[in-house]
């Protein structure tokens, strides 16, 4: 497995990747309900404000991180359903926050569903991050100090 900062030139992978997943998925028509679009992921992209990292094996991209410096938030994680087991997920998570370290952020946060099928809280507490209560979502509410 190879990580590799994102371009403008990889949303189209972001959205494939994004969109493939089987567990908190979305179509493209629901994101872009959320203000999730192409145009302005490639804005996010472009901005400077985050670290998106792809994560490829055998030179195909299999999962991706995005994290927000200014906000210090993990916008996104994914993983395509037939890499889940081999290592993708910790790695881009371990990618974002350390992009996350590297600019400043002393504590890092993320947000995420916790309907009964997902694996999602159970991996985020495996790699050290904290249940710190809900949204008014209703989604829970993570975070994890990455310096002192």
């Amino acid at each position: 497995m190879t990580l590799r900062l994102a371009s403008v030139d990889d949303v189209e992978t972001l959205f494939d990747i994004r969109c493939s997943v089987t567990e908190n998925h979305q179509s493209r028509d629901e994101l872009a309900g959320l203000g999730i679009t192409v145009e302005s992921v490639g804005e996010m992209v472009a901005s400077g404000d985050y670290v998106t990292t792809i994560a490829e094996i055998g030179g195909q991209p299999v999962g991706f991180s995005m994290a927000q410096i200014s906000e210090g938030y993990v916008f996104a994680c994914f993983v395509r359903p037939g890499c889940h087991g081999q290592g993708v997920g910790g790695a881009l998570m371990a990618a974002a926050e350390e992009g996350l370290q590297r600019a400043g952020v002393k504590e890092a946060w993320l947000s995420t569903g916790e309907e009964e099928h997902f694996r999602a809280p159970g991996f985020y507490r495996h790699l050290g991050w904290v249940d710190s209560g809900h949204l008014e979502d209703g989604q829970i509410r993570f975070t994890k100090r990455l310096s002192w």
